[in-house]
Order: C-alpha cells, then structure tokens, then sequence
C-alpha cells in the first residue's frame, strides 16, 4: 500500500472527533423479517411460479403496456423514477390517484397480495409539487445530529404515505471520497463515522420505529456498496458511440476488503440493526465485477455475514449492465442474492427469461422462493397483508402534506446545517437595523437553484420548479421590502449597508453531475467583485452540492457561508445571517483549495483550504 493511501486510512480514525456533541440516538428494537416465516410459508405454499416470479419484478409504471398486466404478470411491486410523473400532473391528488388506481388492481389478483410502490424520495417528496424540501445529505451532514435527521425523515414518511405511496429509495449511506462525482451531496460525509449515525437515524424516521405504522414507509438503503470509492475514469460510457466516460458516476471501486469495510460498508451494519427492510446494490463494481452480481458481496457479506433479512432490489435496469445476453444477465444477477428487479421497461422480457431458466435448471427454485419469502416478510412487517387494514391511500393526510409545520423541521434542518466558513470583521451577523442591503447573484431567487438535483425532474431544474423561499424572499421578511435591493449582477452596490451575493452550482444528478472543473462560474465570481468594488461588506453565500473552488472569492468576501443544498426553506438561511441562529454546521467534508492537483482527498495531490469539522459560530 503506498505511503498517501496509509496515511489517509489511518486519518479516518480521527474523523469521528468531527461528530463532537452529536446527540445521543436510542434505537429501537430492529425488526427481525424472519419471524413472518410462518405466515410467509403458508402463503408461499399457495403460489405458482409465475405469482413468484411476479413478485419478483418490478416495471416503472411508465412503461406498464396495460393495468391488467398486473394481474396477467402477477406484479408485486411498482415505482415511479425520476421523471416518471402521473399524465395528469405532479400535483398531490394526481399521485394520489396514480396509487391507488395501481393499488386497487392489484387487490383484484387471485391472491391479493399488494404493492409496494417505490419512489426516489431522497430528501423529502420531491418528485411531488407542494413537498417539503430538505437539505440534502451533505447540508444534513453538517448537523451531526441524528435526532434532527430522523425528523426529517419522519416528516417525509408521512408525506409520501399522503400519496398512498410505500416506499422510498433512501437513505444513500454513501461515504463519497472524491468530490467530482455528481452524487456527492446525496452522501452525508466524507467520514464514515458521521454515515454510520445519521444513515440509520433516518431509516428509523422512514420507517417509524415499526413498518405497520400507518405513516411509516419501507426505507431502502444505498448503494450497496462502495458507490463513494470509485477510481477516477472508470465511470460509464457517456453513450453508446463515444469512448468517452463519466469519469466516477458507475466506475470500479478498486480496494482491498478491509477498505471497503472500514469506510464503504460503515452505514450498512447500524441501519440493518435499526431494522432497514430493503437494501439496493450499486450499479458500480467491486474490483472488476459488478456489485449487481456479486454472489461475494450481496450473499457472504450482506445476507450471511451482516444477517439482513430483508430484500434487495435492483437499481434502475442495472441487471443489463453485467455480462452477457439479457437471460445471462438475469441468472446470475439472481444467482447473487437479488431479490426483486426494478426492470424496469422489459418486465414481459425479464418475467419470461427468469421462468425459462428455472425451468432449465440455471435458477434453482430455492432462490426464487428465498427472494419471495424475503419480500412478502417484509410486506408482512408493513401490515400489507393485513386485511383489516386497506393499502389504500388515507387522504386525510393531504392536511399536513407541505404544512407549515412540516417546513419548520426543515427550517431548523437548514439553520443547523449552514458552515460559516469565513467571517472577518464580524460581517456576520447582519444588523436587522442596515439601512440598505443588496442581495445579488444568480442565486438568490431561484428556488431551483437552491434544492439542486432530484426536484421535480431527475436532475433537477432551475427556475420556479417548487414551492418555497428563496434566500431573497427570506431576507426581505426580515428586513422589509422596502430597504432590499435585488440585482443580480451586484450593479448598484454603492451607498448599500452590505451585500449578500448568493453564488454556487446550477441543478444536476447522476452521470451529469459528474465534474472535473470545481471553479465557480464567471458570473458568480464578477458578481462578488461587482459588490466589492463598492467598497461595501460582502457576505457571500454558495450553493452547492459539494465543496467547491473558491480562491479566487476567497480574499474578496468578507464573509463566506456554505449553504449546499437547502431545499424549499430559505427563511433557515436568513435566520443564520442575521443571527437569529447562531450557526453550529461543520464542514462533513474537507474543502479543497484550487491549487489541488486532484479533489480525491486520498491522494498526494489534494490541498486542503478548511479541514473536515471546520465551522464558525457568532
């Protein structure tokens, strides 16, 4: 092992000084998926094949050709992915419907089992008009306070269950190491010590301390594993034509197993024992070979070696990505320990491929009736197969769905997860008494902006794409309408009290998130020079769903504050600049400086400008 990478494993045992007086978090009692097995026996005994492999199969409901499909294919489960929206609109009552029509065919099957519909709630509905939106995991992270997160996750639960909708494709315990991967703010840290809290404090707010709840969801953990580790220009092809690669997003993570345990498994092991009932493996590879048909690491490690008892399910059509023909594909994926795959258009092809070979004898039967006893456990723990209580939607809930208080557990999650990294001349905080200030950047009025990726659209979008405040709007609530001045070019900076320029990344998500260049924009840094030129106090405020290259900003702001990815509640970072909240966020990841050769913190040529833990207060 070369003398960089010891030095950095052995940091890593350092790291968890970052967590400082994070909150104690008691878990409850995990559930133990195997003591539905009576039940589960009995019901299994009742079913043909093609109810099994129905079970195991899991189409995007865009591409379902026609609702009595399932009933012809016995589906067992269904999702919606990123953009894959109700034709009627992304409001409330159209995913509403969207469920329960599903639903209530699927209760007309011989045996009535439901569905569990899956959903990328990442960090609030926000697939969803009207959601709550929180801070991404990197803002989270910055909280070190699992109790926090957990309430996070409880407020989402219960608006995703306001859809009827059951399940959601989170929390990603992903321990990112380098930051040009564009799934970097999905991760809470850099640290495995700070995942390996917060990840199984928010499956424990998914799934309420018992999945019968009636707000409770099915939480999914991902991406099993080692997602966060991939080698630099290893990712996948950027098409089909081009040799070009995404240079991280789906790469090789090429570590030995004592790395991979020490940092990218930390978060798997607690949110098993906090009763996680389904994992999702990576599409990335493990030293060459694919997680998705790992028999190493979904059977030895995952089932036999961490005792999940729960059920895997597939990423996004990443079964086609292993070795050869589609079938081939199918058998071994199986054949590794996966249990339901998300498909998810050729559900007609994978249904007849995976009873072909059992018929052949490629997939023993005894896999396939682990993988259903595996699911229908879990829908056993929900109370799905309780017929005195229906899977329908409960309505009632569209009360609370983006309440204001709900967005007050995301305020608080906003306020807590602001990092002062600069603060000269006490800038900060703000007097509510200045005669004038100047909020400029192309920032600070764009909610789209502001929550990032996996809003509305999958990678995001910027503009009007939500509900919510922007970081002007919350400061013209503060200080009135009359004393703020909005330019986003910072022209007409002179004779104002202060500047506050809101700068930082434009929306993205995976495979386009991906970045080599880290520098801020042009615009963003003319407008901070714009500000300063006027002789003014300059705070600056950057949006980002990771660290980014600010040296060249760095000697002109008076005050710097990382606000990553806030969400909808821009009045949480107006609380922080004018000080009604004294921050408390610490960096969850090292900040580079731009003289850094490369940003994979492990490397020799990575410079750091503010170290993990870094964080101002007032």
């Amino acid at each position: 092992m070369d003398t960089p990478r010891r030095q950095f494993l052995a940091s890593l045992t350092l790291l968890g000084a970052g967590m400082g007086k994070a909150k104690a978090f008691a878990a409850a009692k995990p559930h133990h998926f195997s003591k539905y097995d009576p039940q589960v026996r009995r019901l299994l005994s009742q079913m043909t094949l093609d109810e099994k492999i129905g079970q195991m199969t899991q189409p995007d409901q865009q591409y379902l050709q026609n609702l009595d499909d399932l009933e012809k294919y016995h589906i067992g489960s269904l999702l919606s992915g990123g953009d894959s929206d109700p034709k009627s609109g992304n409001d409330l009552v159209s995913w509403t419907d969207l469920y329960d029509g599903y639903q209530a065919r699927a209760l007309k099957t011989r045996l009535r089992i439901p569905l569990v519909y899956g959903v990328d709630a990442v960090y609030g509905h926000n697939n969803v008009l009207g959601a709550t939106i929180f801070p991404h995991n990197i803002g989270l992270g910055c909280t070190r306070d699992p109790k926090l997160v957990e309430s996070a996750a409880r407020v989402t639960s219960e608006e995703v269950r306001a859809t009827g909708m059951n399940w959601a494709f989170s929390p990603c315990v992903t321990v990112p190491q380098d930051i040009r991967w564009g799934r970097t703010y999905e991760g809470f840290s850099e640290s495995p010590d700070v995942v390996k809290i917060l990840g199984p404090a928010a499956v424990h707010g998914l799934q309420r301390g018992s999945l019968d709840n009636p707000l409770a969801v099915l939480a999914c953990v991902k991406h099993f594993a080692g997602d966060g580790g991939t080698t630099f220009g290893s990712g996948m092809p950027k098409s089909n034509n081009s040799p070009d690669r995404y240079p991280l997003d789906q790469g090789d993570t090429r570590v030995d197993e004592a790395t991979m345990r020490l940092i990218h498994l930390a978060g798997y092991g607690p949110s098993i024992e906090m009763g996680a009932g389904s994992i999702m493996p990576s599409y990335n590879s493990w030293n060459g070979e694919k997680c998705s048909g790992s028999h190493k690491l979904l059977t030895d490690i995952l089932k036999n070696g961490l005792g999940f008892e729960g059920f895997l399910i597939s990423d996004y059509a990443a079964v086609n990505q292993l070795p050869g023909d589609y079938k081939q594909q199918i058998a071994q994926s199986i054949n590794a320990g996966m249990d339901m795959v998300m498909v998810p258009e050729h559900y007609v092809e994978f249904f007849n491929n995976l009873k072909t070979l059992v018929d052949e004898g490629k997939v023993p039967l005894s896999r396939i009736d682990d993988a259903v006893s595996r699911i229908l456990r879990v829908k056993f723990a929900m109370g799905l197969m309780n017929a005195a209580h229906s899977p329908l939607a409960d309505r009632t809930l569209h009360k609370s769905f983006g309440s204001a208080e709900h967005r007050a557990v995301a305020r608080q999650c906003v306020r807590q997860s602001m990092v002062v990294l600069k603060n000269d001349n006490h800038t900060l905080p703000i007097s509510r008494a200045a005669s004038r200030i100047l909020v400029a950047g192309r920032s600070a009025h764009n909610i789209g902006n502001q929550c990032g990726g996996w809003t509305i659209r999958w990678q995001g979008q910027t503009g009007d794409v939500i509900e919510g405040t922007t970081v002007l709007a919350a400061i013209r609530k503060v200080v009135g309408q009359d004393r703020v001045t909005h330019a986003p070019d910072a022209s007409g900076a002179a004779g104002v009290s202060v500047a506050v320029v809101v700068i930082g990344e434009t929306p993205y998500a995976e495979f386009m998130g991906d970045r080599t260049d880290l520098h801020l924009a042009a615009e963003d840094i003319a407008a901070v020079d714009a500000a300063k030129s006027a002789g003014i106090p300059v705070v600056v405020v950057i949006l980002s769903g990771r660290p980014v290259i600010i040296d060249k900003i760095l000697p002109k702001a008076d005050a710097i504050v990382a606000a990553f990815l806030p969400g909808t509640e821009g009045d949480g970072v107006a609380d922080v600049l004018f000080g009604t909240y004294k921050p408390t966020g610490k960096l969850s990841y090292t900040w580079p400086s731009g003289d850094s050769t490369s940003f994979n913190r492990s490397d020799p040529g990575y410079k750091t400008l503010f170290k993990f833990g870094h964080g101002l207060t007032y």
